[in-house]
């Protein structure tokens, strides 16, 4: 990556503790902690989608994206089961990118995403949907994903909003929003 000590790098079997651990600080507030099991079965659905920010040997942040059809997502509530490996999806879903508080305002997350990105791309996908949550809308807005109006992710809180946008690189900003009943 750079010369700060950080890189990104593929998930490990001893990464799963650290990671259990960030996710949980990063969304038990909110009411969405998934638990170790549920954020490994969705690595294990795409390991070449999904990476540890290394700083030090330690996971200081991670990336989980795995194939979904568009305006798909995620059950929080269980294990991801296996798709059909005879109709993959050009979609993209990013289902948890996560910073440590300590590295957060680095724009250690827009690395994650570049990097998400140009693997996407890489691969083939055509577009990356996600689930804004935590009214973190204009964080994404700001990196070129839209919402998707009438699409209302159950199980995501409140203010969830689903979003997408191209695997192209784009920060053209679109402020679209429509909330859900």
């Amino acid at each position: 990556m750079s010369g700060d000590g950080l890189r990104i790098r593929a998930i490990t079997d001893a990464d799963w503790d650290a990671i259990a651990a960030l996710e949980s600080r990063a969304y038990a507030e909110l009411g969405l902690s998934e638990g170790r099991a549920a954020l490994r079965s969705r690595a294990d659905a795409s390991p070449e989608t999904c990476f540890v920010l290394d700083a030090g040997s330690r996971p200081a942040g991670y990336v989980l994206a795995l194939p979904y059809p568009p305006f798909g997502y995620p059950d929080l509530g269980r294990a991801e089961q296996p798709q059909d490996p005879a109709r993959p999806p050009r979609n993209l879903h990013l289902h948890d990118i996560v910073v440590a508080e300590r590295l957060r305002g680095r724009g250690l997350g827009g690395r994650l995403l570049d990097h998400l990105t140009l693997a996407a791309a890489a691969r083939g996908f055509e577009r990356i949907s996600l689930i804004a949550v935590g009214r973190s809308e204009p964080f994404w807005s700001a990196r070129g994903f839209t919402a998707h109006p009438g699409v209302c992710p159950d199980g995501y809180g409140a203010n969830a909003v689903y979003m997408s946008r191209t695997t192209a690189q784009s920060t053209k900003r679109v402020d679209v929003r429509v909330p859900c009943p």
